[in-house]
């Protein structure tokens, strides 16, 4: 390909892309229509979105993987797609509020719990969608499993009690921020972006000292993540070692400890080595 036809190629691309339009293939069309034929797409589109884009692929022959896969046994499928994330996602991008029933470990049911809603999370551990809420009676911060809420009830709540909402939110959440220092083994230098990658998930900042030749990443994180963030690091290894960070300090100071204790040799056994050596 030449110059001028990678220029036109930009060029077109770029108009599709800021008129709303893009491209898909045919095998990409094939492979949304058989799809569209799993239980979990009644749930992920509306009825009005599932018509259209059945119209729209109705000439498009569907994928025939009968003979592609075969599937042996299994535990019991999760599916993704929660029944509860479109409501909770409109209501979400509206800053609405709601009247949230749920459970908790207990098996206690609150009902009708004031609440605004301003997060969804996915755990990939636990295969579990979170609602992540604010408590407008007691102005805390909860966090309920999609499979807890018995019922949501949309509130009238108007954009200037959002506005304050959000305010107290974003300082509470402040609140419970962690900074860490976190340096880079200069032997390792090669090897920064499998780091960063592994805290790719957590807002972070990164220096480079061009007079030692060292990298150094200012970590921010909340107290509730800091298993997590100490996971990260004892994957890492050698590679980094925090330097600032009490917390973080001092547990992997007693992972270290306990690894080493592992490993060290019963009195008994020393004392016979030490008298083989003193008869040789």
């Amino acid at each position: 390909m030449n110059l001028f036809e990678k220029i036109f190629n930009y060029d077109m691309v770029t108009k599709l892309e800021n008129a709303g339009t893009f491209m898909v293939t045919s095998v990409e069309r094939s492979w949304l229509k058989t799809m569209l034929k799993h239980p979990a797409a009644l749930h992920a589109f509306t009825p009005a979105a599932m018509e259209k884009l059945q119209r729209v692929l109705e000439a498009e022959p569907a994928l025939d993987l009968s003979d592609a896969f075969m599937e042996k046994a299994r535990s019991k499928e999760k599916q993704v797609f929660h029944p509860q994330l479109r409501t909770l996602r409109r209501v979400i991008t509206r800053q609405g509020a709601i009247r949230l029933t749920y459970r908790v470990k207990d098996e206690r049911i609150f009902v009708n719990e004031m609440a605004f809603p301003y997060k969804l999370e996915y755990s990939q551990v636990k295969k579990d969608w979170y609602l992540l809420w604010y408590h407008l009676r007691h102005r805390a911060i909860m966090s309920t499993k999609l499979d807890n809420i018995e019922a949501v009830h949309e509130l009238p709540f108007s954009a200037e009690r959002a506005a304050q909402v959000q305010i107290q939110i974003e300082k509470l959440l402040h609140k419970r921020h962690i900074q860490a220092t976190i340096a880079v083994v200069k032997l390792y230098n090669r090897e920064l972006s499998r780091i960063l990658y592994a805290f790719s998930c957590f807002e972070k900042q990164v220096d480079y000292d061009e007079k030692e030749g060292t990298y150094t990443i200012q970590l921010t994180y909340l107290n509730n993540e800091a298993e997590y963030v100490l996971s990260k690091l004892r994957f890492l290894g050698k590679r980094v070692r925090v330097v600032r960070g009490e917390y973080l300090q001092k547990r992997m100071l007693e992972s270290a400890q306990k690894a080493l204790a592992r490993y060290e040799a019963p009195v008994g056994v020393e004392s016979a080595e030490g008298a083989a050596g003193g008869n040789l």
